[in-house]
């Protein structure tokens, strides 16, 4: 099983979608606080739709907390600012996907921290794809090769 972790995401909508993505694949979604929205917000709620129960969504208070409850496992970020293709890069059990802000991806200091970091290559000049779509395209991948 992988764990999907969003770091301080700003978009309600985003979150709500790969949280929906998630419950239909049973994995687990923490987000890691403060996020730029309520956990009411209407947003998250409809693009979870009624999936969010059955996400298994979980919150973070903070970085260091996170980290404090994965220390055995590898964290994987997805970040432009990698060279290792993701489909190149061999997923394990236990892996947790970190993907950052929409608007900032993560500071220095958690890229600093992850074990790993991987990339979706692109057309050059575009910067990114969008977070829910980036994150159902990695967790394919992982899912396919851990089956």
């Amino acid at each position: 099983m992988i764990e999907i972790a969003l770091y301080q995401p700003d978009i309600a909508g985003n979150a709500g979608t790969i949280a929906r993505m998630a419950a239909c694949f049973g994995l687990p979604v923490t987000i890691i606080e403060p996020a730029g929205f309520a956990w009411t917000d209407s947003a998250l709620r409809r693009a979870g739709m009624d999936y969010l129960a059955a996400a298994g969504l979980r919150r973070s208070p903070s970085w260091a907390d996170f980290q404090a409850g994965c220390a055995s496992r590898r964290v994987v970020l997805l970040t432009t600012q990698a060279d290792e293709n993701y489909l190149d890069f061999q997923f394990r059990h236990g892996d947790i996907l970190l993907l950052g802000r929409e608007s900032a991806g993560v500071p220095d200091e958690v890229h600093a921290a992850v074990q790993r970091r991987i990339t979706i290559r692109m057309k050059p000049g575009m910067r990114s794809l969008n977070v829910a779509m980036a994150c159902a395209m990695v967790t394919g991948e992982a899912l396919r090769q851990l089956a």
